[in-house]
């Protein structure tokens, strides 16, 4: 696993500390250990895909690929996606949501990729940056591993954390995908066990087609910005058909009149409803955001204004 290194720099995420909440945090003694904890960028890899590539691990090279776009839908010889919007509801209790339907040739097609090239904490750029950055014709954001310095972090078959605390989702090189316990493992057993991509945020909201019983008391963190994920939010989460079949679910919410966001439980009867066997809630709020073919799909806060996040999954072209 990387040691992390020294601070590199102020991260934009500074930018989300304002308000009142923020202005206490930093006004308090405890300013110090705060911007260092939640502000300040530490790189403990400074260049990601020259680390991945000392590793030789293999994987599909989708840069040759001869896809073919509609407006809501991308062919190749590797993946097919297609988008769709659902509404529900109407007045104050709109919600409005997202569904991309992918189907992948192999699982190595859906990949991982850091902000800024780097991995650590606190680095940052929206999910579209990091998406053209890898040339990606479809992106959503990940798990926001930045934020915290636990879970398993396994990305495009490497191994950068090992320091397990939750239900973590495993994606395998067989097209499988599996909830674990992460305290039952380490991150090299995984990938000798042919893990292709972790994440680490959750919970899982379902198992075995069925929506998970107690999902609505979960809490992921109990630190600063992120004590609880209940309530009705903007939501990203990811569901499994099958093997190499995903669907990927981005809701808007907090903006009235467009989309009021919807709850665990919801979310969850949303990809029972796609048929889904197995899904896991990622990172939302002002993170929850969806891009295709270079353009947000999704409107984040009802501001068309992303925010920016750690890391997202993507599917080059």
């Amino acid at each position: 696993m990387p040691d992390t290194t020294t601070p590199k720099r102020l991260s934009r995420r500074t930018f989300l500390l304002g308000g009142g909440a923020g202005f206490a945090l930093l006004a308090g003694g405890g300013a110090t250990w705060a911007l260092d904890r939640f502000v300040v960028d530490h790189v403990a890899i400074d260049d990601v895909a020259a680390y991945e590539a000392a590793q030789g691990v293999d994987a599909v090279d989708t840069s040759t690929a001869d896809g073919t776009f509609t407006g809501t839908s991308y062919s190749s010889e590797y993946c097919t996606i297609d988008i769709s919007t659902v509404v529900t509801g109407s007045g104050d209790s709109t919600v409005t949501y997202f569904v991309a339907d992918v189907v992948l040739t192999d699982a190595t097609v859906l990949r991982s990729a850091f902000a800024d090239n780097e991995f650590g904490t606190n680095i940052v750029e929206d999910t579209s940056v990091i998406a053209a950055a890898h040339d990606a014709v479809f992106a959503v954001n990940g798990d926001y591993y930045g934020f915290r310095e636990t879970g398993i972090v396994v990305r495009n078959g490497v191994a950068y954390r090992d320091a397990g605390a939750r239900d973590g989702l495993a994606f395998y090189r067989d097209g499988s995908v599996q909830v674990y316990d992460e305290t039952a493992t380490s991150a090299d057993e995984l990938v000798a066990a042919g893990v292709w991509n972790t994440l680490s945020f959750g919970p899982a909201i379902v198992q075995a087609g069925a929506v998970v019983d107690g999902i609505e008391d979960v809490e992921v963190d109990t630190n600063v910005g992120n004590h609880s994920i209940q309530g009705d939010q903007p939501r990203t989460g990811i569901g499994v058909i099958d093997a190499n079949h995903l669907v990927f679910v981005v809701v808007d919410g907090r903006s009235e009149g467009y989309s009021e966001g919807v709850s665990l439980p919801e979310l969850a009867a949303i990809f029972t409803g796609l048929g889904c066997v197995t899904a896991y809630n990622l990172d939302g709020g002002g993170s929850s955001t969806m891009v295709f073919h270079g353009s947000l799909v999704n409107d984040p806060l009802g501001r068309g204004q992303e925010r920016g996040t750690s890391d997202v999954l993507y599917i080059g072209g």
